[in-house]
C-alpha cells in the first residue's frame, strides 16, 4: 500500500507523463490541445481518460444537467455508432444509465485496459499507448462530425 501523499505523488507524476507525452501530437485539426482535459465544446459531453489501481479507460461521458438533453445526446452517438466504431476499430461498451462517481446518473461509451495499475511504473508504457491511440481517434471522429451535435451546445 502507498500512503496517501505516496499515491498523490505517482498520480502526478503519471499524468505529468502523459500530459507531456501527448504534448508532442496534434489535433485532427492540426492544433495543439490539452489532451489531458480535452474540451468538446458541447455541454454535458466530456472525453474522460482515467487510470486507477487495477485498469486504464477511455470514454465519452454524457452527463448533461436535463436528463432529456442527455439521452438525446446519447441517442445522438448511438446514431453514429458504426461510424464511431470505424473511427475507433474496436467495439466500446455503451451503457445508457451509467452513474459517476457522486451517483449522479450519466451515460457512457467507454473501452477499459485491465489488469494495469498506475502504482506500477512498469505498467505506464503499456497504459500511455492505450490512452492517447484512443484519444486521437475520438479526437478524429469529433473534429468530422462534432458539426452533428452542435445543437446541443446551447441547451
Amino acid at each position: 500500500m502507498f500512503s496517501k501523499e505516496d499515491a498523490y505523488r505517482i498520480k502526478k507524476d503519471f499524468w505529468i507523463s502523459y500530459g507531456t507525452y501527448m504534448k508532442l501530437q496534434m489535433n485532427a485539426e492540426g492544433t495543439r490541445i490539452n489532451w489531458v482535459n480535452y474540451k468538446t465544446d458541447v455541454k454535458g459531453v466530456y472525453f474522460r481518460t482515467d487510470v486507477e489501481r487495477k485498469f486504464a479507460e477511455v470514454s465519452i461521458e454524457i452527463s448533461h444537467p436535463d436528463p432529456s438533453v442527455q439521452l438525446m445526446i446519447y441517442e445522438q452517438f448511438e446514431e453514429y455508432e458504426n461510424v464511431l466504431e470505424s473511427y475507433l476499430g474496436e467495439k466500446w461498451i455503451w451503457t445508457k444509465e451509467d452513474y459517476d462517481e457522486d451517483g449522479k446518473m450519466i451515460s457512457t461509451i467507454k473501452i477499459r485496459l485491465e489488469n494495469i495499475s498506475i502504482f506500477r511504473e512498469t505498467d505506464w508504457p503499456q497504459i500511455i499507448p492505450f490512452l492517447k491511440d484512443r484519444m486521437i481517434n475520438l479526437d478524429e471522429f469529433w473534429c468530422d462530425h462534432k458539426d452533428s451535435f452542435e445543437i446541443f451546445k446551447e441547451l
